[in-house]
């Protein structure tokens, strides 16, 4: 599916179950290593659950997907450098961009409310979108997140009082992780409850940055299953599918 922003075309992945629906949708906000068959799999996984999932291309303005040669991502070397071409890329991705593009990305899915869910830098992006759209996405679930708290006045951390009230949010932390801290942990929980949002934080104890992506050298099966569980049971509390 090709989305139309502001800024040019997304293209995208939609899966949707069998029927007419309407189904509840959720938005799932892509890791650094882009839209690819892992993360279809895993939109799969959720649309079975009876949800509208829309996975968007949010590197879309350095072109369509595949940007670059995935090959060899369980080598952690090969990890790394891919990691390294693709920085340009997530730095480009300013909090103003993605909350322009979430808006046509929400207005794509089609449905009154949605969860956002994010991998890696997407649950950095999920948050950021949520903040920027708190009357349309519900819940953000979160999971290996970095650059959530930084020293930046962009900071996601600090724009969490738009949430109160509104959106509920789970973050699965990694453990270890050099881009979301211990003191990092601290900070945003702070900042939750200053702020009043009803929100879940959680570390996954032996669970490197990634563990949820099958396809790289980070994977841990034990903390990719115990996100599943966390992630449906959000889903099933906060945007039941009928």
């Amino acid at each position: 599916m090709d989305i139309q922003t502001r800024d040019g075309v997304a293209d995208s992945y939609l899966v949707r179950p069998p029927g007419d629906g309407p189904f509840p949708g959720v938005l799932l906000f892509m890791d650094a290593f882009g839209l690819r068959p892992r993360l279809e799999e895993m939109a799969d996984r959720i649309a079975e659950r009876g949800y509208a999932v829309l996975v968007p291309n949010l590197f879309y303005r350095f072109g369509r997907t595949p940007l670059v040669d995935l090959a060899g991502m369980s080598d952690p070397d090969r990890r790394g450098e891919i990691f390294g071409t693709v920085m340009p890329m997530i730095q480009d991705l300013s909090r103003d961009k993605v909350i322009s593009d979430t808006e046509s990305y929400l207005d794509a899915l089609g449905t009154e409310a949605v969860v956002a869910v994010g991998y890696c830098m997407g649950g950095r992006n999920a948050l950021v979108a949520a903040e920027g759209h708190p009357d349309r996405i519900k819940a953000v679930a979160s999971f290996h997140a970095g650059g959530v708290v930084t020293d930046q006045p962009d900071s996601p951390h600090l724009h969490v009082a738009a949430l109160a009230g509104n959106t509920e949010l789970y973050f699965g932390h990694a453990d270890n992780d050099r881009s979301m801290t211990a003191d990092n942990i601290k900070a945003l929980e702070a900042a939750l409850d200053d702020a009043g949002v009803t929100y879940t934080s959680e570390l996954y104890p032996g669970a490197p940055h990634g563990f949820t992506m099958s396809d790289t050298a980070m994977y841990h099966e034990e903390g990719e299953k115990r996100h599943w569980m966390r992630l449906f049971e959000l889903l099933d509390r906060v945007h039941p599918a009928g």
